[in-house]
């Protein structure tokens, strides 16, 4: 197999991947979810939209982010991931249909 096939087999695998773990890979914005993270930012907790790099909100107890992305994903129906301080995932909680 030639180099080029094997990064090409490669990408198709990682992007199955992402695909199965709910990652957009298109490039067109219509792809994008609405899922809501709520992450450790600065003293306290922050609600981000899924891909954004800017937080929609932020707060002084996790308790008030995850109720703020619960909001959201309602409307939205998506989902809210809940992270640790340490970053890792500690819960997920879907309001999809």
């Amino acid at each position: 197999m030639s180099s080029k096939s094997w990064s090409k087999a490669i990408v198709d695998i990682i992007k199955v991947i992402l695909e199965a773990l709910g990652a957009s890979t298109g490039s067109a914005s219509n792809n994008r979810t609405w899922h809501q993270h709520v992450v450790p930012y600065e003293d306290g907790w922050a609600v981000r939209r899924e891909g954004n790099k800017r937080i929609t909100s932020k707060h002084r107890k996790q308790s008030t982010a995850i109720n703020k992305a619960k909001t959201i994903a309602n409307r939205k129906k998506s989902d809210v991931i809940i992270h640790r301080e340490s970053g890792g995932i500690r819960n997920r909680i879907s309001f999809r249909d």
